[in-house]
Order: structure tokens, then sequence, then C-alpha cells
């Protein structure tokens, strides 16, 4: 199946490779044209000072790893927004005045607007309400592209682009039973899920009550260990040490993460049960068979 095309809408770089470098690299390899928007430079990410060496900034550290997992997963293209990062939920760089956080809603949904008006994608991926595990940018980018999501096919609403309706709109998705596996470990460790990570901001207990329904589950099996190479490419984030299987014998990985589930928000489910294997399932030939008016380098 010819000409389909997949935009993904997320916030930092190491958002793409971390959450979906299984996905990302299977629908690659089968023909897809995958595009991604980063809404932010990720400058607040904690970063060991050895590693800024050669980079004057943290922002452009990040991006350069960024670089390296797309050439990597082979995006068609990467749009990079270029917000500061806002850090975890309320901290104080939440209110700096070029953050994600504090842009307006308006002006970000715009800018997501005009690139599905550009690219036209079939299928667009976000976060889901929650943001995954809670960062403002997360919420922000995710609230931006589902308003965009509907307003790119309305012709009254006006930008550059000409109007595009994408034909569905998933959130990513998170297995429940591997955060329950993951809180269960925490508290075999004697740690609480509620304060993890190397600041003590990353509170699993509240992402496992905020997990949404997986409607569409796709095998991802013969991609872990390119997904495994893009996360290695953002080594400031941790990349490469495994993420929350890291305390899982490595040759039970694999298994553990042969697939990825979605919440389809459109087309509406009529019930909370996996009813998809493939994010395209369902996508008409007609809109396949369209291409992008241009293709802009940036």
């Amino acid at each position: 199946m010819s000409g389909r095309r997949l935009l993904i809408s997320y916030a930092h770089p190491d958002d793409e490779s971390f959450g979906l470098g299984g996905l990302i690299a299977k629908y690659v390899a089968e023909g897809v044209d995958v595009y991604l928007i980063c809404a932010t430079n990720g400058d607040v990410g904690t970063v060991s000072p050895e590693l800024l060496n050669g980079y004057e900034t943290i922002a452009e550290l990040r991006l350069s790893e960024l670089r390296c997992a797309s050439e990597l997963l082979g995006f068609k293209q990467v749009f990079e927004f270029g917000y500061r990062d806002s850090g975890m939920m309320n901290c104080d760089d939440n209110n700096h005045e070029s953050c994600l956080w504090k842009a307006p809603q308006e002006d970000v949904t715009r800018r997501v607007v005009d690139v599905i008006r550009e690219v036209q994608p079939q299928v667009v991926i976000t976060f889901n309400k929650y943001g995954g595990y809670g960062h403002p940018d997360h919420i922000a980018i995710q609230r931006a592209t589902t308003e965009a999501f509907t307003l790119a096919g309305n012709a009254s609403y006006v930008t550059s682009q000409r109007p595009y309706k994408p034909q569905k709109l998933y959130y990513s998705g998170i297995s429940i039973n591997m955060v329950r596996l993951w809180v269960g470990l925490t508290h075999f460790r004697g740690q609480d899920p509620r304060r993890l990570g190397n600041n003590k901001d990353i509170n699993i207990q509240a992402i496992l009550d905020n997990v949404e329904p997986i409607h569409a589950r796709v095998s991802i099996k013969g991609y872990y260990d390119k997904w495994q190479q893009a996360n290695a490419c953002h080594k400031s984030q941790g990349g490469g040490g495994g993420g929350m299987m890291r305390n899982i014998p490595k040759f039970l990985r694999p298994t553990l993460a042969s697939n990825q589930g979605f919440t389809r928000v459109f087309p509406t489910p009529t019930q909370n049960r996996i009813d998809e294997y493939d994010l395209f399932a369902g996508v008409t030939a007609a809109e396949i068979s369209s291409t992008p008016e241009r293709e802009l380098m940036r």
C-alpha cells in the first residue's frame, strides 16, 4: 500500500525514540513516510557535564542526539518548533516566557495545523491526556495536536496551507501490565513509586492511574535492536541503559516489548477493546494515493 504517511507530534528530543522507536522503524521499513514534530529543544533536561564537551548548550547537544536518532530511524522530515523545555510540572522552568507550557495554545495549534496540511498524513500520533508521565510539555503538545487534528480540515481556519483532513488520531499507549510490573519492582527494591528518577520527579503510580484504553496493538517484532540503537543516540538522557526494562534480563526484553499499544481517538471506538493491529487499517485508497503539494526542507 503506497503513499502512507504518519505524523508523530511529540515534545522533546528523545520522546520519539524512547516512546515509539520500534513502531517508527517498522513503518519506515514497510515504506511509510514518517514525519516528526519535536516541539522543544530539550534544554532543561538533566545532562552530565562531561557529555557537554564540544557543545555550547544543552539544547545543541539534545538536538544533535535527535539528528542521530532521526538518521537511524529514517524520518522523512523533522519539524523543530524551537520552544524552550518547560521542565517537570510545578518547577520554576514552567514559568519561563519562552517555554512550551507558557506558549499560547492557539499559536502552537496553528503551527501543528500547518505541518498537518503540508505533509498530509493519514495518521497522527501524539501523547495521551496525561502526557505519558505528566510532563507539561507533553500535555501542551497533546492538547495542541488534538485540536489541530480537527482544525486542519476546516476550510474556514486559514493558514499558509490548504485544508487537509487526516483520517485517524491516536494517543500513544502505555502497557498497563508493564507499568504494574515497574511499580511492583520499585516496591520490591524498597523505593517509592511516586518519587523516582534522578530528581525524584517521576510518579509511576500516577502513570498507572492515568492509563487510557488500548484499541490498537501493533507488532514490532524484529525491530527491538533498531529501537535500542535509536535510544542509545540519546545518551545524555540515559539512552542505551534499558529504561524501565533495565532490571529485566536482556534476552527477555524483545519478547516483553514485542508490540506497542495505542488509544484511538478518531474514529471514535464503539467499545474499549483491541480491534486493530495496524494504524493504517481502514485508511481509504483515495487518501493514500494523494501526495503533499510540496516537500519543504527545513
